[in-house]
């Protein structure tokens, strides 16, 4: 596995990024997936209610864990690279706080009362985000099961911290993109951005670039779009990849914030410069089905793609 510091990303580089393994651990769609800080190892949850986590150094599945009582969706790593969060799938709407090292939940934390949408970990401390048809956003620290802080929307939130933990961006009926201090978010919005709504999607993701400069807003539909953090000025629209299903297909930015990357129903994955707004690559893996979850790792030259496989990709050098 090459680290990022001995290999720059380049248009070319990208386009030469081919599958290195495909993993057939699971029987459904592949939900979600989070990298651990380190970039060592992934964890995937999957519509047949298990997780499995992957060993990104040797491309090896590490263990699969079964959450058959309550399902899981939006998985992510806390701080601890043992534990992780999680939405559910059945029963209720809590989200829960799993040991890996034993497969315990270690708490649970109620309130929503309809599917949850967005799940987000503070890249500094213990808070988390989370966002749910039932039209609010919740505050949380994974210390207690009670909620930190409550927001009522218009409408289906997403929502997302800034690389630095300070603030969050929360993005609200598919056109209103609301900034927010974590330290008096009670206080409201420090700034507010409106965007021409797209009339046949929702958004259903949101990310900020890793430089905190950008941020990408997913729908699903067959439109990404990028805007500046600061201002909301819109920057790029990223179009061209299929999506007739109606997915939430997962859209990422690469690790050094030059590229976005976007899954498709056709198994396809598309890569765009976020300086020019050009496509740089299509790349095909002979994903079977739609490719609704897409990530670079955070440390190392590596991308991981998912529709009911796990396919793990490495540039290709032609020594």
């Amino acid at each position: 596995m090459r680290e990022p510091a001995s290999m720059k990303l380049t248009d070319s580089v990208v386009q030469n990024f081919r599958v290195a393994k495909i993993f057939r651990e699971n029987t459904d769609r592949i939900t979600s997936l989070d990298y651990s800080a380190n970039g060592e190892t992934l964890i995937s949850s999957s519509d047949d209610d298990s997780i499995v986590i992957y060993d990104c150094q040797n491309g090896t599945p590490k263990r699969t864990l079964n959450s058959k009582k309550y399902g899981v969706d939006l998985i992510c790593y806390t701080h601890a690279v043992n534990t992780a969060l999680h939405s559910s799938t059945k029963v209720d709407d809590t989200i829960r706080y799993l040991s890996l090292h034993d497969n315990k939940y270690i708490r649970y934390f109620p309130g929503h009362t309809k599917k949850v949408v967005t799940l987000n970990m503070s890249p500094i401390n213990d808070s988390f985000l989370s966002g749910s048809l039932d039209k609010t956003i919740r505050l949380w620290d994974l210390r207690s099961q009670n909620c930190q802080g409550l927001m009522h929307l218009p409408g289906r939130p997403v929502a997302a911290f800034d690389p630095d933990g300070l603030i969050f961006a929360a993005g609200i009926n598919s056109e209103i993109v609301k900034l927010y201090d974590l330290r008096s978010f009670d206080k409201g919005p420090f700034a507010s951005f409106k965007l021409s709504q797209d009339r046949d999607c929702d958004w259903t993701g949101m990310k900020f670039s890793a430089d905190g400069k950008l941020i990408l807003i997913s729908t699903n539909g067959q439109v990404l779009r990028l805007i500046d953090a600061f201002q909301g000025t819109p920057l790029q629209t990223f179009m061209g990849f299929q999506n007739n299903k109606g997915i939430p297909l997962e859209a990422s930015f690469s690790p050094d914030s030059q590229f976005a990357l976007c899954g498709s129903t056709d198994g396809r994955i598309h890569t765009w410069n976020t300086d020019t707004g050009v496509r740089v690559s299509v790349l095909n893996c002979d994903h079977p089905g739609p490719v609704q979850c897409v990530q670079f790792n955070p440390k190392y030259m590596m991308l991981a793609t998912a529709c009911t496989n796990m396919a793990f990709w490495l540039p290709y050098i032609d020594d």
